[in-house]
């Protein structure tokens, strides 16, 4: 398949390059600076500088790609719209270029709902990951309102607390409900469900919760 990767040089998007070009898709980054893609990643892929804000800038990347997938990501809890401003830039490229396939990691902080156990969802949730990160998940909420209101085929994907522990290959997801225990997930896990998720068209239109 032919994909697009935002938020290539993020800890989520190097896994996504990564395991994408395991399985031999032609992957396509759209950085700011190619300079932090490590080098023998950068002879593998197709490589567009351009910054995520700017749709014109953008749009011949997402063009006859069979899925775009966003991992951006903000520096630090302060105020921001990484996640809003960018995939609503995203989205109006693809809906240029005629791209129909999309995927947005988000976080699984940021609703408590019945798939959470009795004290993540009315302890430690509400009173104390979305207060932490209340600036981050404010913006990643109108995000997600605006890629349900865009009219793509899309999916969210939200993540329990990331980690680095490598790839396990047991992780569990739920749809439209978080992961019951789900209190970590691996970053290369979170890539392998975000690629396993492009073609499952039961997903569009749903949050999937992924936890390692």
């Amino acid at each position: 398949m032919r994909i697009t990767v935002f938020g290539a040089t993020g800890g989520t998007g190097l896994e996504l390059v990564r395991q994408g070009l395991d399985l031999t898709h032609q992957i396509t980054a759209v950085v700011r600076d190619a300079s932090r893609l490590p080098a023998e990643l950068r002879e593998r892929l197709d490589v567009v500088e351009a910054d995520v804000m700017d749709p014109d800038a953008v749009a011949p990347a997402v063009k006859d790609r069979d899925a775009v997938l966003s991992a951006l990501g903000a520096r630090g809890r302060g105020p921001t719209t990484v996640h809003s401003a960018g995939i609503a830039s995203i989205m109006r490229a693809m809906r240029a270029a005629g791209a129909r396939r999309l995927l947005m990691v988000s976080a699984g902080g940021l609703e408590a709902d019945a798939g959470d156990g009795p004290f993540t969802r009315y302890v430690l949730k509400p009173l104390v990951v979305q207060r932490v990160f209340r600036h981050n998940y404010a913006d990643l909420a109108e995000a997600e309102r605006l890629v349900r209101a865009g009219g793509l085929d899309w999916t969210i994907v939200r993540p329990a607390r990331l980690t680095d522990a490598g790839r396990t290959g047991r992780y569990r997801t739920a749809r439209d409900l978080a992961v019951r225990g789900g209190m970590s997930t691996t970053r290369a896990d979170l890539a392998d469900c975000l690629l396993e998720l492009i073609g499952d068209r039961l997903s569009v239109g749903h949050v999937i919760s992924v936890a390692s």
